[in-house]
């Protein structure tokens, strides 16, 4: 099998060393050279023709960002942003995901070498996952041999009886890979008034508030990073911070926003299984619930719970995915009767949201 050959680029020799070594720990991969800056890493692309790019955010000569711009311009490749677990890192890497970067690895604040065992792991996947993400080497994405993991039992038991309040509808929207576009492109296209939208998206926690900040400008609806007890109201997106679980629950009177810091499920907190299962136990059949791009399957069980539920369910379809690993996956289980493009998602969501609403009243 062919390994993904990788070009890493950082104007620390330090970081160059130490993720070459994290990145070599893995069989599948090849580091094929490395860069300390765009115009000797752009000189290195044509040599070597790298499958993956890891790019620093911030280097001397010129930014990653606007070398970022230059290459997908001229040759795109895939391309995994390192950033800093800070909020200007943060909105420097969310702005390199909108110029079409793959995903990114947030270096931990601490010491790289001191936290090298997970990090290799994550890296290496994010890697791995980004050589795929590309059209002409679409192809399923094979599940990462990793230790047990949690399922949503770990945070919510589920309920032997599908949740039945009727009443108004609520969307809920999860999301990986590639989701913070993804779900940009679905919240730009919703009118001020749109039922509430709750969105779990896999994100450090020092990137969610910033992510939902960037949303909030982009989009007609009020976004905000949600905050436990708050009230789920017509016309708001609720981001799940990136520390806990987004759990949606019924007070007695209205639907409010819960957080939760129980353990990684699927390996993610927050975790799209854990909003999907909240709302399958509690607004049952008022849901409409879609599963976007992103690799693993978090979300795909609980998309089809919801389905069971009376919920109305889909997915994102592979070509528009930067990965179609979660709603592939929520597919083969499924979980979802509608697959569709991402720029006719939010339509949908909408029609779907409408037609909840008034079979309701009508019932």
């Amino acid at each position: 099998m062919e390994r993904v050959r990788v070009l890493v680029v950082d104007d620390s020799a330090l970081v160059r060393k130490l993720m070459s070594t994290m990145l070599t720990c893995d069989p599948e991969i090849e580091v094929v050279g490395t860069a300390p800056d765009p115009y000797i890493a752009r000189e290195k692309i044509k040599q070597l023709n790298p499958d993956v790019l890891t790019l620093d955010v911030e280097m001397p000569r010129m930014d990653g960002l606007t070398f970022l711009e230059n290459l997908m311009r001229l040759r795109p490749m895939p391309v995994v942003m390192v950033s800093t677990l800070t909020t200007a890192g943060a909105d420097v890497t969310l702005r390199a995901l909108e110029l079409g970067a793959v995903d990114f690895y947030a270096k931990p604040n601490t010491d790289l070498a001191a936290s090298f065992g997970d990090s290799a792991q994550e890296l290496c996947a994010k890697v791995k996952h980004a050589a795929l993400a590309r059209p002409r080497a679409r192809t399923a994405v094979r599940p990462l041999e990793v230790a047990p993991r949690l399922s949503a039992d770990a945070v919510l038991p589920r309920s032997q009886v599908p949740g039945s309040r009727g009443g108004s509808p609520i969307i809920a929207i999860g999301a990986s890979t590639g989701g913070t576009e993804a779900v940009r492109v679905v919240l730009e296209m919703m009118p001020p008034d749109a039922p509430p939208i709750l969105v779990t998206q896999h994100i450090p926690a020092a990137f969610s508030g910033p992510f939902a900040a960037r949303m909030d400008r982009c989009s007609a609806m009020r976004v905000c990073e949600a905050q436990d007890g708050q009230p789920i109201q017509q016309g708001t997106a609720y981001i799940a911070p990136g520390s806990h679980h987004l759990l949606a629950m019924w007070d007695g009177a209205r639907f409010v926003c819960r957080l939760h810091d129980g353990p990684p499920v699927n390996r993610h907190r927050p975790s799209v299984d854990v909003l999907f299962r909240s709302l399958a136990a509690t607004a049952g059949a008022s849901t409409i619930a879609a599963l976007l791009t992103g690799m693993g399957d978090d979300g795909a069980r609980g998309l089809l719970e919801l389905r069971q539920a009376g919920a109305a369910t889909l997915v994102q379809d592979e070509p528009s995915s930067v990965v179609w690993g979660m709603p592939g996956a929520a597919w083969k289980l499924g979980a979802a009767p509608e697959m569709l493009p991402l720029d006719h998602i939010a339509g949908r969501l909408l029609a779907l949201a409408h037609h909840t609403h008034h079979g309701a009243k009508g019932a």
